[in-house]
Protein backbone atom coordinates (compact mmCIF):
# COMPACT_ATOMS: atom_id res chain seq x y z
CA UNK A 1 0.00 0.00 0.00
CA UNK A 2 1.41 3.37 -0.98
CA UNK A 3 1.06 5.91 1.79
CA UNK A 4 1.40 9.62 1.24
CA UNK A 5 1.29 12.50 3.66
CA UNK A 6 -1.12 15.25 2.74
CA UNK A 7 -2.94 18.16 4.29
CA UNK A 8 -1.76 20.73 6.81
CA UNK A 9 -0.54 19.86 10.25
CA UNK A 10 -3.41 20.55 12.64
CA UNK A 11 -3.46 23.15 15.38
CA UNK A 12 -3.50 20.43 18.08
CA UNK A 13 -0.06 19.27 16.96
CA UNK A 14 -1.22 16.30 14.92
CA UNK A 15 0.54 14.79 11.92
CA UNK A 16 -1.74 15.93 9.11
CA UNK A 17 -3.12 13.04 7.07
CA UNK A 18 -1.55 9.84 5.77
CA UNK A 19 -3.18 8.53 2.62
CA UNK A 20 -3.46 5.05 1.17
CA UNK A 21 -5.51 5.18 -2.03
CA UNK A 22 -8.99 6.47 -1.21
CA UNK A 23 -8.41 6.02 2.54
CA UNK A 24 -6.77 8.51 4.84
CA UNK A 25 -5.86 8.43 8.52
CA UNK A 26 -5.75 11.53 10.71
CA UNK A 27 -6.85 12.99 14.02
CA UNK A 28 -10.45 14.24 14.30
CA UNK A 29 -10.60 18.02 14.20
CA UNK A 30 -14.32 18.79 14.65
CA UNK A 31 -17.11 17.77 17.05
CA UNK A 32 -18.96 16.25 14.07
CA UNK A 33 -16.05 13.91 13.37
CA UNK A 34 -15.91 12.80 17.01
CA UNK A 35 -19.66 12.23 16.87
CA UNK A 36 -19.16 10.06 13.76
CA UNK A 37 -16.55 8.01 15.62
CA UNK A 38 -18.94 7.54 18.55
CA UNK A 39 -21.72 6.47 16.18
CA UNK A 40 -19.42 3.91 14.54
CA UNK A 41 -18.40 2.60 17.95
CA UNK A 42 -22.08 2.15 18.86
CA UNK A 43 -22.82 0.21 15.68
CA UNK A 44 -19.84 -2.11 16.21
CA UNK A 45 -19.92 -2.57 19.99
CA UNK A 46 -23.67 -2.55 20.62
CA UNK A 47 -25.48 -3.45 17.39
CA UNK A 48 -22.93 -6.00 16.17
CA UNK A 49 -21.20 -7.40 19.25
CA UNK A 50 -24.04 -7.31 21.74
CA UNK A 51 -22.89 -4.75 24.29
CA UNK A 52 -25.61 -3.55 26.67
CA UNK A 53 -26.34 0.17 26.31
CA UNK A 54 -27.33 2.36 29.21
CA UNK A 55 -30.27 4.74 28.75
CA UNK A 56 -28.09 7.53 27.35
CA UNK A 57 -26.39 5.31 24.79
CA UNK A 58 -29.65 3.67 23.75
CA UNK A 59 -31.30 7.06 23.16
CA UNK A 60 -28.36 8.62 21.31
CA UNK A 61 -27.03 5.57 19.49
CA UNK A 62 -23.58 6.79 20.47
CA UNK A 63 -20.85 5.10 22.51
CA UNK A 64 -19.43 7.90 24.62
CA UNK A 65 -17.95 8.64 28.02
CA UNK A 66 -16.02 11.33 29.88
CA UNK A 67 -12.72 10.35 28.27
CA UNK A 68 -13.86 11.35 24.79
CA UNK A 69 -13.64 15.03 25.70
CA UNK A 70 -9.92 14.84 26.56
CA UNK A 71 -8.79 12.22 24.01
CA UNK A 72 -7.49 12.50 20.49
CA UNK A 73 -9.61 10.44 18.10
CA UNK A 74 -7.74 8.71 15.29
CA UNK A 75 -9.93 8.29 12.21
CA UNK A 76 -9.74 6.39 8.95
CA UNK A 77 -11.77 8.28 6.36
CA UNK A 78 -12.92 6.97 2.98
CA UNK A 79 -12.57 9.96 0.67
CA UNK A 80 -14.77 8.31 -1.94
CA UNK A 81 -17.63 8.75 0.55
CA UNK A 82 -16.45 12.12 1.80
CA UNK A 83 -13.52 13.86 3.52
CA UNK A 84 -15.35 14.60 6.77
CA UNK A 85 -17.57 12.81 9.29
CA UNK A 86 -19.60 11.09 6.57
CA UNK A 87 -16.49 9.16 5.52
CA UNK A 88 -15.39 7.80 8.92
CA UNK A 89 -14.90 4.02 8.65
CA UNK A 90 -12.51 3.25 11.54
CA UNK A 91 -11.41 4.86 14.77
CA UNK A 92 -9.05 4.53 17.73
CA UNK A 93 -9.02 6.61 20.92
CA UNK A 94 -5.66 7.96 22.10
CA UNK A 95 -5.23 9.42 25.60
CA UNK A 96 -1.90 10.89 26.65
CA UNK A 97 -0.97 11.31 30.30
CA UNK A 98 -1.55 15.07 30.13
CA UNK A 99 -5.10 14.47 28.89
CA UNK A 100 -5.84 11.79 31.48
CA UNK A 101 -4.62 14.22 34.13
CA UNK A 102 -7.60 16.45 33.38
CA UNK A 103 -9.88 13.68 34.68
CA UNK A 104 -7.44 12.35 37.25
CA UNK A 105 -7.40 8.83 35.83
CA UNK A 106 -7.04 6.56 32.80
CA UNK A 107 -9.92 4.42 31.53
CA UNK A 108 -7.97 1.19 32.16
CA UNK A 109 -7.80 1.97 35.87
CA UNK A 110 -11.43 0.85 36.11
CA UNK A 111 -10.21 -2.71 35.50
CA UNK A 112 -6.48 -2.79 36.31
CA UNK A 113 -3.91 -1.54 38.75
CA UNK A 114 -1.81 0.42 36.25
CA UNK A 115 0.54 2.07 38.75
CA UNK A 116 3.57 0.39 37.16
CA UNK A 117 2.62 1.88 33.79
CA UNK A 118 1.77 5.33 35.13
CA UNK A 119 5.11 5.46 36.99
CA UNK A 120 7.08 4.45 33.89
CA UNK A 121 9.93 6.97 33.33
CA UNK A 122 8.74 8.39 30.02
CA UNK A 123 5.71 9.52 28.07
CA UNK A 124 2.79 7.07 28.24
CA UNK A 125 -0.40 6.83 26.19
CA UNK A 126 -3.57 4.77 26.55
CA UNK A 127 -5.16 3.15 23.49
CA UNK A 128 -8.81 2.16 23.41
CA UNK A 129 -12.19 2.01 21.68
CA UNK A 130 -10.74 0.57 18.48
CA UNK A 131 -13.25 -0.44 15.82
CA UNK A 132 -13.54 -0.79 12.05
CA UNK A 133 -16.69 -0.74 9.91
CA UNK A 134 -17.50 -4.31 8.73
CA UNK A 135 -16.98 -3.35 5.08
CA UNK A 136 -13.40 -2.21 5.77
CA UNK A 137 -11.94 -5.07 7.78
CA UNK A 138 -9.32 -5.96 5.23
CA UNK A 139 -5.68 -5.06 5.63
CA UNK A 140 -5.83 -1.50 4.27
CA UNK A 141 -7.82 0.13 7.07
CA UNK A 142 -5.97 -1.69 9.86
CA UNK A 143 -2.60 -0.86 8.31
CA UNK A 144 -3.57 2.79 8.17
CA UNK A 145 -4.69 2.75 11.81
CA UNK A 146 -1.33 1.32 12.84
CA UNK A 147 0.50 3.87 10.67
CA UNK A 148 -1.52 6.61 12.30
CA UNK A 149 -0.62 5.33 15.76
CA UNK A 150 3.05 5.14 14.75
CA UNK A 151 2.96 8.71 13.46
CA UNK A 152 1.31 9.90 16.67
CA UNK A 153 3.87 8.03 18.79
CA UNK A 154 6.71 9.54 16.77
CA UNK A 155 5.29 13.07 16.92
CA UNK A 156 4.56 13.06 20.66
CA UNK A 157 7.62 11.00 21.68
CA UNK A 158 5.53 8.33 23.39
CA UNK A 159 7.68 5.74 25.19
CA UNK A 160 5.00 3.31 26.32
CA UNK A 161 1.46 2.67 25.18
CA UNK A 162 -1.10 0.52 26.93
CA UNK A 163 -4.77 -0.32 27.04
CA UNK A 164 -7.29 -3.13 27.17
CA UNK A 165 -7.80 -5.57 24.32
CA UNK A 166 -10.79 -7.86 24.18
CA UNK A 167 -11.63 -11.48 23.55
CA UNK A 168 -15.26 -12.26 22.65
CA UNK A 169 -17.81 -13.43 25.20
CA UNK A 170 -17.82 -13.51 28.98
CA UNK A 171 -16.89 -17.18 29.65
CA UNK A 172 -13.15 -17.44 30.40
CA UNK A 173 -13.19 -21.19 29.84
CA UNK A 174 -14.38 -20.67 26.27
CA UNK A 175 -11.07 -18.89 25.57
CA UNK A 176 -8.99 -20.88 28.05
CA UNK A 177 -6.31 -21.71 25.48
CA UNK A 178 -5.96 -18.08 24.39
CA UNK A 179 -5.72 -16.74 27.94
CA UNK A 180 -3.24 -19.44 28.98
CA UNK A 181 -1.11 -18.79 25.89
CA UNK A 182 -0.97 -15.04 26.52
CA UNK A 183 0.02 -15.52 30.16
CA UNK A 184 2.61 -18.21 29.39
CA UNK A 185 4.30 -16.55 26.41
CA UNK A 186 3.65 -12.81 26.61
CA UNK A 187 3.44 -11.80 30.29
CA UNK A 188 4.79 -8.28 30.82
CA UNK A 189 7.95 -7.81 32.89
CA UNK A 190 7.19 -6.76 36.48
CA UNK A 191 8.30 -3.16 36.03
CA UNK A 192 5.50 -2.48 33.49
CA UNK A 193 2.97 -5.18 34.41
CA UNK A 194 -0.65 -4.16 35.04
CA UNK A 195 -2.64 -6.43 37.33
CA UNK A 196 -6.38 -6.89 37.32
CA UNK A 197 -8.07 -5.30 40.34
CA UNK A 198 -8.64 -7.92 43.05
CA UNK A 199 -12.44 -7.88 42.83
CA UNK A 200 -12.30 -8.29 39.02
CA UNK A 201 -9.31 -10.65 38.71
CA UNK A 202 -9.80 -13.72 36.49
CA UNK A 203 -6.90 -16.17 36.44
CA UNK A 204 -5.50 -16.50 32.89
CA UNK A 205 -3.67 -19.76 33.69
CA UNK A 206 -6.57 -22.06 32.89
CA UNK A 207 -4.69 -24.92 31.17
CA UNK A 208 -1.30 -26.57 31.29
CA UNK A 209 0.78 -24.51 28.79
CA UNK A 210 2.56 -27.70 27.72
CA UNK A 211 -0.71 -28.94 26.18
CA UNK A 212 -1.02 -25.94 23.84
CA UNK A 213 -0.07 -25.65 20.19
CA UNK A 214 1.22 -22.05 20.34
CA UNK A 215 1.00 -21.38 16.61
CA UNK A 216 -2.58 -22.62 16.42
CA UNK A 217 -3.65 -20.60 19.47
CA UNK A 218 -1.92 -17.47 18.16
CA UNK A 219 -3.84 -17.79 14.90
CA UNK A 220 -7.13 -17.77 16.84
CA UNK A 221 -6.45 -14.52 18.67
CA UNK A 222 -8.37 -11.40 17.59
CA UNK A 223 -6.50 -9.32 14.98
CA UNK A 224 -6.01 -6.42 17.38
CA UNK A 225 -4.33 -8.62 19.98
CA UNK A 226 -2.09 -10.16 17.33
CA UNK A 227 -1.20 -6.66 16.15
CA UNK A 228 0.02 -5.73 19.62
CA UNK A 229 2.05 -8.93 19.89
CA UNK A 230 3.71 -8.29 16.51
CA UNK A 231 4.95 -4.99 17.93
CA UNK A 232 6.55 -6.83 20.84
CA UNK A 233 3.64 -6.19 23.20
CA UNK A 234 3.00 -7.86 26.54
CA UNK A 235 -0.11 -8.63 28.59
CA UNK A 236 -0.84 -7.92 32.22
CA UNK A 237 -1.62 -10.38 34.97
CA UNK A 238 -5.27 -11.37 35.10
CA UNK A 239 -8.20 -11.00 32.73
CA UNK A 240 -11.35 -9.00 33.45
CA UNK A 241 -14.94 -9.78 32.44
CA UNK A 242 -16.69 -6.74 30.99
CA UNK A 243 -20.34 -7.75 31.12
CA UNK A 244 -21.55 -4.51 29.55
CA UNK A 245 -19.41 -4.93 26.45
CA UNK A 246 -19.77 -8.74 26.32
CA UNK A 247 -15.99 -9.23 26.36
CA UNK A 248 -13.10 -10.63 28.34
CA UNK A 249 -10.41 -7.95 28.59
CA UNK A 250 -6.67 -8.32 28.86
CA UNK A 251 -4.30 -5.47 29.59
CA UNK A 252 -1.73 -4.82 26.87
CA UNK A 253 1.56 -2.92 27.18
CA UNK A 254 3.83 -1.97 24.26
CA UNK A 255 7.19 -0.25 24.50
CA UNK A 256 7.21 1.95 21.44
CA UNK A 257 10.85 1.65 20.34
CA UNK A 258 9.93 -0.57 17.39
CA UNK A 259 6.92 1.56 16.45
CA UNK A 260 8.85 4.83 16.53
CA UNK A 261 11.84 3.46 14.62
CA UNK A 262 9.61 2.07 11.89
CA UNK A 263 7.76 5.34 11.43
CA UNK A 264 10.99 7.36 11.69
CA UNK A 265 12.42 5.46 8.72
CA UNK A 266 9.18 5.99 6.80
CA UNK A 267 9.12 9.72 7.63
CA UNK A 268 12.77 10.21 6.67
CA UNK A 269 12.20 8.51 3.31
CA UNK A 270 9.10 10.62 2.74
CA UNK A 271 10.96 13.82 3.61
CA UNK A 272 13.72 13.00 1.14
CA UNK A 273 11.19 12.21 -1.57
CA UNK A 274 9.23 15.44 -1.05
CA UNK A 275 12.17 17.69 -0.34
CA UNK A 276 10.84 18.76 3.06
Amino acid sequence: MTVERSGPVGTRGDFGELRGGNLGVRIATTPAEIDAAQALRYRVFYDERGALPDATAAASHRDSDDFDAVADHLLVVDHEIGPGPEGVVATYRLIRAQAAGKLGRFYSAEEYDISAVVNFPGQVMELGRSCVHPDYRGRAAMQLLWRGIAAYVFLHRIDLMFGCASLPGTDPDAVAAELTYLHAYHLAPPEVRPRALPHRYVDMRRLDPATLDPRRVLARLPPLVKGYLRLGGFVGDGAVIDAQFNTIDVAVVVKTDLVAKKYSRHYERQSRDTGE
